[in-house]
């Protein structure tokens, strides 16, 4: 699906991206090796977090990739200045955590900028306040919905 979603963008040089359910650092990886300028991603897990930093420093990314270990939650009330042009959210399916993702689009993505979730492909695609549903794809058990920030 990571390809699916990079293809479905388009071109990315020059944006700014927050990667807050981190997990691996895959996506920031991924959007940093497709143009754009720079990339946090946010991890609380201690163990995944040590492995994004270490695989920031075998990349040589130090300078486009900032790990942040952290609540994403905790971190955006910390930093509610911080803004991006591309949210790049794959919470576990498990727990998707609508009410932190509608926080994280309502405060940190930039007027027109794109949202992308990917989810369980079994629930209807979530809806939130200020963005439009622009694509939504079916991928086996999983989907990808891509938003674009309307206000």
């Amino acid at each position: 699906m990571r390809g699916a979603l990079f293809n479905t963008l388009g071109d990315i040089e020059g944006l700014s991206v927050l990667d807050p359910f981190g997990g691996t650092g895959a996506l920031s990886f991924e959007a940093i090796s497709r143009g754009a300028i720079s990339t946090k991603v946010i991890e609380r897990d201690k163990r995944a977090y040590k492995n994004i930093v270490k695989n920031i420093a075998i990349l040589g990314l130090d300078k486009e990739v900032k790990a942040i270990r952290a609540n994403s939650s905790s971190w955006s009330d910390y930093n509610p200045e911080a803004q991006f042009e591309l949210l790049l959210m794959d919470p576990p399916y498990d727990i998707l955590q609508l009410s932190l993702m509608q926080k994280l689009i309502h405060r940190h993505l930039r007027k027109s900028g794109v949202a992308v979730i990917s989810g369980p492909g079994r629930i209807q695609p979530p809806m939130f306040e200020g963005v439009t549903p622009i694509v939504g794809k079916q991928y086996g058990d999983g989907q990808l919905v891509f938003y674009r920030k309307t206000s």
